[in-house]
């Protein structure tokens, strides 16, 4: 497993490093409307043909599933979920807060977590049961502060309806608690697992978008709502996370804002 993370690193430096390559020349960015606030540009989609192809290289029987391609099958019952660029609205506008990511999938359970900030050179690191890691630096959440006390991260999607996320912002302000979003929800999660935000909380995501984080603030030591991988890569679902302080009270506010059902 330790070879397999290194080797996923080593393919999301060298993805990130393309994708910087294309952010640093806005001017020449071609950027297609898939929908409402959901854009995909040629970077979007070279990068992730990139990731692929050294996945399959180095890992040929196993299987991918990305944001941007078909899924590939395999016969290794290993399966990579990526997302060549998660924050695209925020990358193809300039704004330095964009992520590579690389999840690791077997049996129903994450096992490796890799998403890479080109940006700022930080890469967050997680295998199952071996723990949690920026830049090398061990992760370890430690954190009595309150809701009251920092920043909660928040996410929306346009496949739900809108008032959920109002609702919550609405719930989180009366928990005296400051709301944050910088549109790339892995990088949020990635911030939850480094102790810079208390939560994250987002009513639908794709398996590209957080499998990676969610690992990697559970080997933290942050508390994760329960999720199957395998059911999260074939129909997404709520996301919610948090120091042990505040989990508990952010899954209440969020199944409150959101409804029970995921």
């Amino acid at each position: 497993m330790t070879d397999r993370k290194n080797t996923a690193v080593e393919i999301a430096r060298k993805a990130g490093q393309l994708a910087l390559e294309y952010f640093t020349d806005q001017d020449a960015l071609v950027i297609d409307h898939k929908g409402h606030q959901d854009f995909v540009s040629q970077a979007d989609r070279n990068v992730e043909l990139l990731t692929r192809e050294l996945l399959a290289g180095a890992f040929p029987d196993d299987a991918i599933v990305g944001e941007e391609h078909a899924p590939a099958t395999g016969t290794s019952g290993y399966t990579w979920v990526i997302d060549p660029i998660d924050g695209t609205t925020n990358f193809i506008n300039g704004i330095p807060a964009w992520t590579v990511v690389i999840a690791g999938v077997q049996d129903g359970q994450t096992q490796i977590g890799v998403i890479h900030d080109p940006c700022n050179n930080e890469t967050f690191v997680a295998v199952r049961d071996q723990g949690a890691f920026l830049n090398d630096a061990p992760l370890r959440l430690s954190d009595d502060r309150t809701m009251a006390d920092g920043s909660v991260g928040i996410g929306y999607s346009n496949r739900v309806d809108d008032q959920g996320v109002v609702r919550l912002v609405t719930a989180l302000v009366g928990q005296g608690a400051m709301f944050y979003r910088n549109a790339s929800g892995a990088l949020s999660l990635a911030y939850v697992a480094a102790g810079r935000l208390l939560g994250y909380s987002e009513e639908h995501m794709n398996a590209w978008d957080c499998l990676a984080g969610q690992l990697i603030v559970s080997e933290a030591g942050g508390c994760v709502e329960a999720q199957d991988a395998d059911a999260m890569i074939r129909d997404g679902g709520r996301v919610v996370v948090g120091t042990a302080t505040v989990f508990d009270t952010l899954l209440q506010v969020s199944q409150d804002a959101f409804g029970q059902a995921r």
